[in-house]
């Protein structure tokens, strides 16, 4: 089924926050880096963290882990343009890390107003591989092209943290800890010889088909297999066979609704947030499939 990215387009005008907005009309090369990093700077405090809903079910203003991992991905969408936030980044990163070089799920909620409670009732002196993970695997991804980025020290540490975490596995994690692992050990393939030793490991936790049920989600909730290798020429599409890929990409791309957008099968919990993912959903799904020739 042929993407419509003019209906596309319509619908992130009407329904997106300006932030998508501006990744959008970047991936269709009708803007330029500047006004995405504008329309990311609303986000950002100054203690070089990232909050007010940049993760959208997470709308407090403090600085969160969360926020880091947003912030990241755009900073690799902007690549190869290299930025001192990003390095600001990594400083607060350090700040807020425990002592083993991991991140805390979520560090504390003043007005819990719109957040998800797994947000609002996270431990802030307990590290997760799945914080470290999200946020470390978009570092690594930007330090492709940043090499601040690549040589920060808090890189580093929260590189050898899921290292650990990973290789102490011997059992499946949560589906979307699981698959934050994989993504982050495909992204240190390029800076460390045993991340292919660790996406091994994780292969035997992941279903043949990618077909993943997210303990606690909403009804249905499931990952598949471009929530674990969106991406094409990259080690973690060794763990899905050719025709799961394909399949699964044929399904993203008849996801696009009448309205031109894609849905999401997670819970929402604001009015905000259940926009503000719909238009977050829309550029990755036109981003995958434009990488893959689709869009």
């Amino acid at each position: 089924m042929p993407v419509n990215l003019p209906a596309a387009a319509s619908f992130m005008a009407t329904h997106a926050r300006l932030l998508d907005r501006r990744r959008f009309a970047l991936l269709r090369g009708e803007t330029d880096t500047a006004a995405v990093v504008a329309a990311l700077d609303g986000y950002r405090n100054p203690d070089g963290g990232y909050g007010w809903g940049l993760e959208p079910d997470l709308r407090a203003p403090e600085s969160q882990p969360g926020g880091a991992l947003h912030a990241f991905e755009v900073f690799e969408e902007i690549a190869p343009v290299p930025g001192a936030h990003a390095t600001r980044l990594c400083d607060w990163l350090t700040s807020v890390s425990t002592p083993d070089g991991g991140l805390p799920f979520a560090l504390p909620v003043a007005d819990p107003a719109g957040c998800a409670p797994f947000w609002v009732q996270a431990d802030p002196a307990e590290a997760t591989l799945q914080s470290t993970a999200f946020t470390a695997g978009a570092a690594l991804r930007v330090a492709r092209h940043d090499r601040a980025v690549r040589e920060h020290p808090w890189v580093a540490a929260a590189t050898q943290y899921c290292f650990r975490a990973i290789r102490a596995l011997s059992a499946p994690p949560h589906a979307i800890a699981l698959s934050f692992a994989v993504q982050f050990a495909d992204a240190a393939h390029e800076f460390h010889g045993e991340a292919a030793a660790l996406l091994d490991h994780l292969a035997a936790f992941v279903p043949a088909d990618g077909l993943a049920p997210v303990d606690g989600g909403a009804d249905g909730e499931t990952l598949r297999a471009l929530d674990f290798a969106p991406l094409p020429d990259r080690p973690a599409r060794a763990l899905f066979a050719a025709g799961v890929i394909d399949a699964e990409l044929r399904r993203l791309a008849s996801g696009q609704q009448d309205d031109g957008g894609w849905r999401v099968d997670f819970a929402s919990y604001s009015p905000a947030a259940a926009l503000e993912w719909r238009g977050y959903a829309t550029v990755r799904a036109v981003s995958i499939l434009q990488r893959h020739g689709l869009a």
